[in-house]
């Protein structure tokens, strides 16, 4: 099975190939750019250096949310355009529970952080066992007080990623009770690599959907849409 998995959901662009076991290639980018310009780029570099006939892959995995309401928009129109041109199934694969795969095999608690502005976060909660990742909170918007809070009660160690951790580090510092540590920078962004390998397992699931069936999942309004409402009222 050959998956292609694109992230850019957050900062970061990532763009991967996973074949079974293998990781074939992965583009990863977090420079002062839009996803707008290196998403495309990055797969076509990545078809290049690998030689890559799209027509091959099984499915395309996409980050659905939450995150960059901009950059999820572009991560959808991508995967949606290269579904409805090859007439291949998309896997959407939750933005946190992606993040959290990065660390896949921990002993610890993994806690994504993604800044969601206004002291909120995109977060979640997961523990690895026996291999598989369990999932103790699905990814949320909620406040840091409300994850750290909780982190607490579970009272065992945990580990942080994501960009939210240069926010909210400080008041991680100053209120976590557990012990806690921060992810270093090879596993702590978006990385189309745990996209596409986690999209491996719910290909396995049936979890698939058509490209006009792909809505990305924000979680919550814009900025836009939470003004215009409250102009409404």
């Amino acid at each position: 099975m050959k998956i292609l998995g694109l992230d850019s959901s957050g900062l970061v662009a990532s763009v991967a190939v996973v074949e079974e076991e293998n990781l074939l290639a992965e583009y990863t980018v977090n420079y002062k750019k839009t996803h707008s310009q290196t998403l495309l780029p990055m797969l076509d570099e990545i078809v290049k250096m690998i030689e890559l006939d799209l027509h091959t892959i099984d499915a395309i995995a996409v980050a659905g949310g939450p995150g960059s309401f901009t950059g999820l928009r572009i991560g959808s129109a991508t995967a949606k355009g290269l579904g409805f041109a090859l007439g291949k199934p998309l896997i959407q694969v939750p933005t946190v529970d992606g993040l959290a795969y990065n660390l896949w095999g921990c002993r610890d608690l993994v806690c994504p952080l993604m800044d969601a502005r206004r002291n909120q976060t995109y977060t979640g909660l997961y523990d690895f066992l026996d291999g598989n990742m369990q999932v103790l909170i699905e990814q949320c918007a909620v406040g840091i007080d409300e994850i750290v809070e909780i982190v607490n009660q579970k009272n065992r160690p945990v580990v942080f990623l994501g960009d939210g951790v240069p926010v909210f580090c400080d008041f991680i510092r100053e209120n976590c009770k557990v012990p806690f540590c921060f992810a270093p920078a090879h596993m702590n962004k978006q990385r189309g690599a745990a996209i596409a390998a986690l999209a491996i397992l719910y290909f396995q699931q049936g979890k698939i959907q058509t490209a006009q069936e792909h809505r990305p999942d924000y979680l919550r309004l814009s900025q836009a849409e939470r003004e215009r409402l409250a102009g409404g009222k």
